[in-house]
């Protein structure tokens, strides 16, 4: 048996982070890691698998994958290598959308796009309950990842390409939202190396500019959102000009306003759909 607080301490000089030592030796003891500390020591094969992780996560791979699971705002996802990792840079702009959510009537219907993990679906479900959520992700790797993260939350998911998505939601749609790639490629050695090396390169990159899959985010929530329906996608933080251009470019936007994160830094567009409401 070795002392909890022995393994932190070493996890935490080799890692350089406590919070993640903490994390991976709550995993491999299995326990929560707010109840951690209440363990004295834990057992050899604890120990063991404890830093073959330590190891793993020093050469690169992400927490989350190493651990399988990743929060997002009130929701705790399943994530594996081939799926996007949800950041907190994305609670914002889904706290955005909720917030407008919860201004409309009994059964607003939502569209997600680009839908990774189904964390945003999976935390609009839980958190402004009674939508009509749908969802679509291209990848197979993902979009199975996402099947089981929003089993009894009542979404749609559809694996395929979002520019033909939802054909009978056409014009009906309240709300579109999406974390579409949107990193240059032309920026591809500026990124991180554990994210290039074991992110899909799918969920990441999007063109030269960055902007290939925010032109079909575009073209696809104007055609789904009904007159006076909202979109918001998030963009890369030298995108906020760029991404305000592409929905304004459209012609079927107005409103179209960029919105900062947590950090204040610039993080996602938003727009109203153009045309006079029915009745």
């Amino acid at each position: 048996m070795t002392a909890v607080s022995q393994l932190l301490a070493d996890g935490a000089r080799r890692l350089a982070s406590t919070a993640e030592a903490r994390t991976l030796l709550a995993h491999a003891a299995g326990v929560d890691p707010s109840r951690l500390l209440l363990l004295d020591a834990v057992p050899e094969a604890v120990e063991g698998d404890y830093r073959g992780l330590v190891e793993r996560r020093a050469g690169g791979e992400p927490v989350q994958y190493l651990t399988g699971r990743a929060w997002f705002r009130t929701v705790e996802v399943a994530v594996a290598p081939g799926v996007f990792i949800p950041r907190p840079e994305t609670e914002v702009m889904t706290g955005w959308a909720i917030e407008r959510l919860r201004m409309l009537g009994a059964h607003p219907v939502v569209v997600e796009l680009c839908a990774g993990s189904g964390a945003i679906s999976a935390a609009i479900a839980a958190e402004r309950p009674g939508c009509r959520q749908y969802a679509v992700e291209l990848s197979s790797v993902a979009a199975r990842a996402a099947e089981a993260n929003l089993v009894g939350t009542g979404v749609a998911l559809a694996e395929g390409d979002m520019a033909g998505a939802f054909p009978e939601l056409d014009g009906q749609v309240d709300l579109v939202i999406a974390n579409p790639p949107y990193i240059p490629l032309e920026a591809w050695e500026y990124v991180a190396a554990d994210v290039r090396t074991h992110e899909p390169a799918l969920a990441l990159f999007s063109g030269m500019d960055g902007l290939d899959a925010m032109k079909v985010v575009a073209r696809t929530a104007a055609r789904l959102l009904r007159p006076g329906g909202l979109v918001c996608a998030e963009h890369a933080e030298v995108q906020s000009e760029s991404a305000v251009a592409v929905f304004a470019g459209t012609g079927a936007f107005t409103q179209v306003t960029d919105n900062t994160d947590l950090n204040d830094r610039p993080r996602f567009v938003t727009a109203v759909r153009a045309g006079k409401l029915a009745g």
